[in-house]
């Protein structure tokens, strides 16, 4: 993977996202700009499937950095996030040691917590030295996991360290490019907060909707992503559990092109509705007369709208 250099300005940036098929509105490549520039991680919060991960991947593609991914969940731990010891293969050490009688008791105990025996987990990866330069960390859905977390996460955000008792502290020569995600199912704490540059991920305008199923998806007739994009503008005004989002957005156009689909019908909406909603009652809410209204609505805007 060949290393580039960071983008210079905000055009840069944007010029660096859609190089690599994202596209970001203004705000969002100034903050990932800033971000980049100042060192400091990017806080991204909003729906689910609105492009937040995403911005992580392209920017490892970009920058030919390596990308370094902490799937956060209840639960989660130091032994799954940070480091843990391997111990099989410390109690291999202890029983050739004292096969041999090479060790005393007290010259052992500290070799078997050397760094060699140490499984870097995600945290500890992303502070060690990487070919091509720092490599980029998401840390992915922070809001999944719980406070003791966060609170632990302020030293590896503040000084891009970690202390291991029996080793010391680890600390990155070159901080990693961070990004956090969060969908917002709980309020992450202040004091985190404060340690990042903040951007909410809103669902995208028609226009840029409809661009990105033409990156993503090149060769989809352009009337149909037309109409694709306004039938998804359309649902998120309605009062559903989940909106979609973008990925659903993109699953849906490959879900219709797969069935070579050129016109949307009630009928292959009501079909297919399961690539674009997640959940039962919103799939009843909208089946049916629903959708039949929301098509005609959108087929008679499109209708006005031509010269």
């Amino acid at each position: 993977m060949i290393a580039h250099e960071l983008p210079k300005d905000i055009d840069a940036t944007v010029e660096l996202l859609r190089a690599a098929d994202y596209v970001p509105d203004r705000a969002l490549a100034t903050a990932t700009f800033l971000s980049l520039k100042l060192g400091r991680p990017l806080f991204l919060e909003g729906e689910a499937g609105v492009g937040k991960t995403e911005i992580a991947k392209v920017l490892s593609q970009a920058l030919g950095r390596d990308l370094v991914r902490l799937q956060c969940y209840e639960g989660l731990d130091l032994a799954s996030a940070v480091y843990e010891w391997n111990y099989q293969r410390q109690m291999l050490e202890i029983r050739m040691a004292e096969a041999t009688g090479e060790a005393s008791r007290e010259t052992l105990g500290q070799d078997i917590f050397d760094r060699r025996f140490l499984i870097s987990r995600p945290l500890l990866q992303a502070l060690e030295p990487h070919a091509g330069g720092a490599p980029v960390l998401l840390i992915d859905e922070l809001d999944r996991t719980d406070e003791p977390f966060e609170a632990f996460l302020l030293e590896v955000l503040s000084d891009y360290q970690i202390s291991i008792p029996e080793v010391g502290t680890i600390k990155a020569e070159t901080p990693p490019i961070t990004i956090i995600t969060s969908n917002r199912t709980r309020e992450i704490h202040d004091a985190l907060k404060r340690r990042c540059f903040y951007h909410w991920v809103d669902y995208p305008s028609p226009e840029r909707e409809h661009e990105i199923i033409r990156r993503r998806l090149p060769g989809v007739d352009e009337r149909l992503s037309r109409s694709i994009v306004d039938f998804v503008q359309e649902l998120r005004k309605r009062d559903l559990f989940k909106l979609p989002g973008v990925a659903e957005t993109l699953d849906w156009t490959r879900a219709l092109t797969t069935l070579d689909v050129l016109v949307l019908t009630p009928e292959v909406i009501n079909d297919t509705l399961g690539t674009l909603l997640k959940y039962q009652d919103d799939i009843a809410k909208i089946q049916g007369s629903e959708a039949a209204s929301i098509l005609r609505e959108i087929t008679l805007k499109a209708t006005a709208a031509r010269p």
